[in-house]
């Protein structure tokens, strides 16, 4: 899916090394308990927020039923507007469209609005290998790219850094990319903020070409939605004389009434704002007013894949929001990067092995990046059943079994390493299909306690080495209630 994570391990030992950095959980602890925290009384505002959720959940579901229909709505509409539509099934394609765009304006530089799609293409590198400079104008995403670094969180890419890291990838980097930071920079945030400003001003005023996702594509108009904070979008799309929008095909609303629902859960459960500071909407290009060119990618990316999962499918319906992750007890340890892919957290372990197949070790290691404690389902907005995505992902990976992928019906080989967690399924099911043996285990077990290890040996290790065993009772249920309630009420 994306070049940008090549090479990185599986999520237990990417966590291993993420935990034993204090400075990182710390920095993670604060920042995620914060913003849940804010965003628990935000939504506490509403009385309606169940009704919303769910309003946002069947808009979400019946769009992606009739997906077909309105991906040719949203064509036709952008294109009588004035734009061009292109279609790319995957990142590949995508890459090549928008650097042929950029080519043909002419123009070496882009400025970029934050866009998890661009993001999961690596269209930054694409564009860098055809003499292309893209310029992140978000304040966290140029945190991250001055830093050399990668995006570690949904909604604060750069939640990793503290005040004092960013000030000093200010002092060093900035000089290399455009306007130096001030002298004697501190770590105050505003201080910081202003830096960012000065630094962006120019390559704002410069910029032929912008570049874009979007939260929402409205079918029956062709309108665009950028909602963000800071107010970045809202020059990039405006000022270049060509935009350029990277959508997967998820993003699509039917009607701009859907909106209302999304521009109320989503600035809530993202930032715990009432409504986003800016909120820009264009449809196609108008004379003397904004860009006057505008094209539309279209992204699939192994989207259409994922729709043909009938349980997996609800993983397309996200927003974007983030709640899940700032609940999240294993992200707010391990941090983003540790997930290997532009989508972190436990959306990015439910999407990332759909988008891309559980084929890589990294892939099919993610669906376990969770206690499946339900936290994250709780707070979404649109509804996702996060914890039985995650259970029905680590099936595939055990068991393989039939699935799409590249539009083809294929099926899948089970993930190396899990041969001795599918014995022990096979011989869970031979003992819970025949009581008898079933109650003689128990019993051998209870009568045998005293000598379990604390923890399993061989491949059971993997197991035990991050939990504890449970103790064995000293009677089996069914022998103490034979004992206590036997042929009482009914009961046998």
């Amino acid at each position: 899916m994306s070049g940008t994570f090549v090479g990185m391990p599986a999520f237990p030992r990417a966590a291993r090394e993420a935990v034993r950095d204090t400075t990182l959980r710390g920095n993670l602890r604060h920042a995620t308990r914060t913003i849940r925290d804010k965003r628990a009384r935000a939504v506490a505002e509403l009385d309606d927020w169940a009704a919303l959720r769910e309003a946002g959940k069947q808009i979400k579901d019946h769009t992606l039923r009739h997906l077909d229909r309105y991906l040719v709505q949203v064509e036709e509409a952008v294109t009588a507007a004035g734009g061009t539509v292109h279609w790319a099934a995957d990142a590949g394609e995508a890459n090549e469209i928008v650097a042929r765009l950029v080519e043909e304006t002419g123009e070496s530089e882009v400025v970029k609005v934050k866009s998890m799609a661009t993001q999961e293409i690596a269209l930054n590198e694409a564009l860098e290998a055809r003499g292309v400079h893209a310029y992140e104008t978000d304040l966290a995403e140029l945190i991250v790219q001055l830093g050399k670094d990668r995006p570690s969180h949904i909604l604060v890419p750069a939640i990793h850094r503290n005040r004092g890291e960013i000030r000093d990838i200010f002092r060093s980097e900035m000089s290399e990319w455009g306007r130096p930071a001030p002298e004697n920079l501190t770590d105050t945030p505003a201080e910081l903020a202003e830096a960012a400003r000065l630094h962006l001003r120019e390559k704002f005023l410069r910029a032929k070409v912008g570049v874009s996702g979007a939260n929402f594509v409205v079918a029956e108009t062709g309108t665009l939605v950028v909602v963000e904070s800071e107010g970045n979008g809202r020059m990039c799309l405006t000022l270049p004389e060509t935009l350029i929008s990277v959508v997967g095909i998820e993003k699509i609303v039917p009607r701009w009434q859907d909106l209302e629902v999304f521009l109320q859960t989503l600035p809530r459960s993202s930032t715990a704002e009432r409504m986003n500071p800016y909120t820009s909407m264009w449809t196609g290009t108008t004379d003397e007013d904004g860009p006057r060119t505008f094209h539309l990618v279209l992204l699939d990316n192994g989207r259409t894949d994922t729709l043909a999962d009938e349980v997996g499918r609800q993983a397309l319906r996200c927003i974007r929001c983030s709640a899940c992750l700032n609940v999240c007890p294993v992200y707010e340890r391990a941090g983003g990067h540790a997930y290997g892919s532009v989508y972190p957290g436990p959306i990015g372990a439910i999407l990332s092995p759909q988008l891309r197949g559980t084929g890589s070790e990294i892939d099919a290691s993610l669906p376990y990046a969770s206690s499946l404690c339900g936290a994250c389902y709780e707070v979404c907005p649109v509804a996702i059943d996060i914890p039985e995505v995650l259970v029905h992902l680590r099936e595939r990976v055990v068991q393989g079994g039939p699935a799409v992928r590249g539009g083809n019906r294929v099926v899948l080989k089970p993930a190396k390493g899990h041969a001795a967690e599918r014995a022990a399924m096979r011989a869970a099911q031979w003992a819970f299909t025949r009581p008898g043996a079933l109650r003689a285990g128990q019993r051998l077990a209870s009568r045998t306690r005293r000598l379990h290890p604390r923890t399993l040996p061989g491949p059971g290790r993997a197991w035990s080495g991050s939990r504890d065993l449970p103790a064995v009772p000293a009677e089996p249920f069914r022998d103490w209630w034979q004992r206590t309630r036997g042929g009482k009420d009914g009961a046998k």
